[in-house]
């Protein structure tokens, strides 16, 4: 397992991190898993307080409590549940964030997240009042360092300017190349990190049957997927080729991948081992259009 630093902090991440978003409901089945990783190399375990209701915070806190001092949790808030469960509302307020880190941390069992995370964004929130509320928590030590989890260049370049975060978590894989328009190249100068999510694009990269993804038609999809048999001629996995591809830029610290079983993270484990694309196999890739944002500057 290879480590990379995260942003300016003291923090070393695995290349590739638990995604714990997936985890089913039995906590010992739970424990297992994340045990098995962070046995193999996986140091970093990344939720949100909305997974599952605060659910997901919990079997995480129970599994990894024995190994704090060995692990790196990561959390988020911003989000709330309706009262009915209906759906999200937004929130990103100071009185929010500090009362939501107060009751991660007792989900969590631990006294301070390593890394907490705004869980999305708008460039209509109040960001210094956001920003103001994680310095907070950094100054009392319930948190160590704090990012944002966002695909907007528009909010994240706000907080590029205004605020200390080591990190941003986006989307990015074969099938959504937009942050390779100014997102990438933004972080990296400022010393950011990204941390991936949805590098095998739900399952499509790898073994779910073709359909739209974003802007792409299923036959565009059908075309990338055979693009990556072909580079994989057996002696690659698909799961390799699109982590390998989503970890290839300078400023990508870690792809955070979900899994629920051994397989899948048997699979993830795999390709964490092996040499990074040649730029042979990169060019054979470029088969369909590079997205872009849009309407998301």
């Amino acid at each position: 397992m290879q480590y990379n630093p995260l942003g300016t902090s003291d923090l070393s991440v695995s290349e590739v991190s638990f995604g714990c978003m997936s985890l089913g409901s039995d906590d010992a089945a739970n424990a297992q898993l994340l045990h098995r990783a962070h046995d193999e190399g996986i140091n970093y375990f990344d939720t949100a307080d909305i997974y599952h209701k605060g659910q997901n915070e919990i079997t995480v806190g129970k599994a990894l409590a024995g190994r704090r001092d060995k692990v790196i949790i990561a959390t988020k808030a911003g989000n709330v549940w309706r009262a009915d469960g209906s759906g999200l509302d937004w929130n990103p307020s100071k009185e929010h964030i500090l009362k939501s880190a107060e009751q991660s941390l007792k989900r969590l069992r631990t006294d301070y997240i390593d890394l907490y995370q705004l869980h999305g964004g708008t460039i209509l929130d109040p960001i210094d009042e956001t920003i103001e509320a994680f310095e907070i928590l950094v100054s009392h030590g319930k948190i160590r360092y704090y990012g944002i989890s966002s695909i907007r260049p528009n909010v994240i370049r706000e907080y590029v300017e205004r605020s200390n975060i080591v990190s941003v978590m986006m989307q990015y894989s074969l099938l959504d190349r937009r942050p390779e328009e100014e997102c990438l190249e933004l972080l990296h100068k400022n010393s950011i990190s990204v941390l991936v999510r949805g590098s095998l694009a739900s399952g499509l990269l790898i073994d779910k049957p073709a359909k739209s993804y974003l802007n792409y038609p299923e036959q565009d999809v059908t075309k990338l997927v055979q693009a990556m048999k072909n580079v994989s001629q057996s002696k690659r996995s698909l799961t390799e080729i699109a982590l390998n591809f989503a970890l290839a830029p300078d400023a990508v610290a870690s792809a955070v991948v979900g899994m629920r079983t051994e397989k899948q993270l048997n699979d993830v484990l795999e390709a964490a081992s092996t040499l990074p694309l040649t730029a042979r196999e990169l060019d054979a890739l470029q088969v369909i259009p590079v997205n872009t944002y849009q309407d998301h500057r």
